[in-house]
């Protein structure tokens, strides 16, 4: 039989071989480990599941939520904005409800996905502190798990469209496009958001105003072409300017304002990319501060 001695002797001498492992907060700005969250894309899918779960869990309407208020929104704006407001008057030939309808379908994900993530970090606080993963994952599953809603919504579109006998044209190819940009748009806002809502808590309480302001400075209730020229590039450095206008296009036939679109693309990327290093920026003290 061998000596426990022995056994603890030769254990003894294997860790004193192996050099020491000292794990540290990486200092400055970081980029976004992309191969890491790879690796944990089934934590990802977990939260994202999660989060669509105890969205519905204990309601009476369930998933019905998610036509029920882009629908109740959309004839609210028909109401106030299209008849009493008369801005009806700038969308002939579509009617205003659909018109509404089209831009609501971006902006309602977008909304949603950026006061959801924005206040992901402080609600998973418990899990940020008891175990290691990139914590990136839990706004872009906030953002994710929105998908299901949106999806339900662009049913709802469709059927519009059958209703209103709106005949989908090429334009429609672009539609994935224009996805793309409302998630990415979504994705920066809320994990910029999200971090500064761990080290301000107040931003918390900020995000919701923030929203509403954000929707009457994006052409939801109005079309883009009622902005005077000389400011219609400029007001597409709103991110959800040029997407909402390119959303109207794709999905009634309209002609694409391409300049607008560009460059909302393009800030929705800078955005995602400023959100993303701030994030990274920060994301060592979040178990310390959350």
């Amino acid at each position: 039989m061998t000596d426990p001695k022995l056994i603890d002797s030769g254990v003894t001498q294997a860790a004193a071989a192996v050099p020491p492992t000292v794990i540290e907060p990486k200092p400055g700005w970081r980029l976004v480990d992309l191969g890491e969250l790879w690796r944990y894309r089934e934590l990802l899918a977990f939260l994202t599941w999660r989060d669509i779960k105890v969205r519905y869990k204990q309601t009476v309407l369930g998933a019905a939520w998610a036509i029920i208020q882009p629908v109740m929104t959309m004839v609210v704006f028909t109401v106030f904005f299209g008849k009493l407001g008369r801005l009806e008057q700038f969308t002939p030939g579509v009617p205003y409800a659909i018109f509404v309808f089209a831009a609501l379908l971006p902006w309602s994900f977008f909304a949603q996905s950026v006061s959801t993530s924005g206040q992901s970090l402080i609600s998973g606080a418990n899990l940020i502190t008891k175990v290691y993963f990139p914590r990136l994952i839990v706004p872009f599953a906030s953002v994710g798990g929105l998908l299901v809603d949106f999806a339900i919504s662009f049913a709802v579109m469709v059927a519009m469209m059958i209703w209103y006998q709106v005949t989908p044209t090429v334009n429609l190819l672009m539609l994935p496009v224009l996805v793309f940009g409302t998630i990415l748009a979504a994705l920066g806002a809320g994990t910029f958001l999200s971090a500064l809502a761990v080290a301000y808590r107040d931003v918390r309480h900020a995000i919701p105003f923030l929203v509403q302001i954000w929707l009457f400075a994006s052409p939801v209730a109005y079309p883009f072409k009622v902005i005077p020229d000389g400011l219609k590039l400029v007001y597409a450095l709103n991110p959800m300017a040029g997407i909402i206008s390119g959303f109207r296009s794709a999905m009634l036939g309209e002609p694409f304002f391409w300049p607008a679109i560009a460059i909302s693309f393009a800030v929705s990327m800078v955005l995602f990319v400023v959100g993303a290093l701030y994030f990274r920026r920060i994301e060592r003290r979040f178990a310390d501060i959350v």
